[in-house]
């Protein structure tokens, strides 16, 4: 169980939002917290800690005007940090290879690999052969939608028919080296985790998993640390004092010497 710290680029800055306000109409969403720093400056800070294998997420769509804006900045933090970080948002065929040239660990990809609701084989083939399976990472992200869960595409805006579960899971593990799950209701609130979410992350064995939405202290860890058994990794978002939140920083390298789970 390992801290994974987070970038996430919207609009041109680093910021932290909730989850499901997250439109492409607009370039809008609901702000948590807005950075006056770039995120080379999270990037330096994480790599002078020690915290390797974070993510970047771009949160506009290509087709943005301030997509360009959210690369220069998503570049910026690989050059600090190489083969510290991973990255994802819009993730194709087309880009996967520069943003590996440009210093990411992993590339992570979900959109590309649906279509129509229901993952794209082929897609997701191509993909995993292009950039090699010890370098792709896949969200799953995931929210509540009548009766089960299920995986969410297009920056969490469209629910796709593939039930979030052990056997999505084990289906897709041979084409990437890891995942990573965003609880999305209630991602950005800070009110705490999904925890159904975590103990199906928890019936999983076949690769490391990182999960985000929701933390907002260390009980909450704690719950991670044994619905988990001990195998999920998390990410903190708003609820961190780096982006207005309170949980201090500093307290994860405390927390990883006490609990020795990082």
């Amino acid at each position: 169980m390992k801290f994974r710290p987070c970038i996430d680029i919207h609009n041109g800055s680093v910021k932290q939002i909730v989850g499901g306000s997250l439109m492409d109409a607009g370039n809008q969403a609901k702000d948590n917290f807005v950075s006056e720093y770039g995120a080379a400056h999270y990037a330096n800070m994480y790599k002078r800690d020690g915290f390797k294998g974070g993510h970047i997420i771009i949160l506009n769509n290509a087709e943005s005007e301030y997509y360009e804006a959210d690369i220069g900045q998503a570049k910026a933090a690989l050059k600090v940090f190489d083969g510290g970080m991973q990255i994802g948002g819009g993730v194709n065929l087309d880009n996967a290879l520069m943003y590996l040239e440009l210093g990411a660990s992993h590339v992570i990809v979900t959109s590309y690999v649906f279509r129509d609701g229901i993952i794209d084989y082929d897609r997701l083939n191509a993909i995993s052969k292009l950039v090699g399976k010890d370098r792709l990472v896949l969200d799953l992200s995931c929210r509540f939608a009548g009766d089960d869960y299920y995986v969410v595409t297009d920056r969490w805006q469209k629910i796709t028919s593939e039930r979030f579960n052990r056997e999505l899971f084990e289906k897709l593990g041979q084409y990437c080296d890891e995942f990573l799950v965003h609880a999305v209701d209630v991602e950005g609130h800070a009110s705490g985790v999904e925890k159904r979410v975590i103990e199906i992350l928890g019936e999983c064995d076949c690769k490391k998993v990182t999960y985000a939405g929701g933390i907002h202290s260390l009980e909450d860890l704690e719950f991670i640390r044994e619905a988990g058994k001990g195998k999920v990794d998390f990410t903190i978002g708003s609820a961190l004092d780096l982006f207005g939140g309170d949980i201090p920083y500093s307290s994860l390298s405390e927390y990883a010497s006490s609990q020795n789970v990082f």
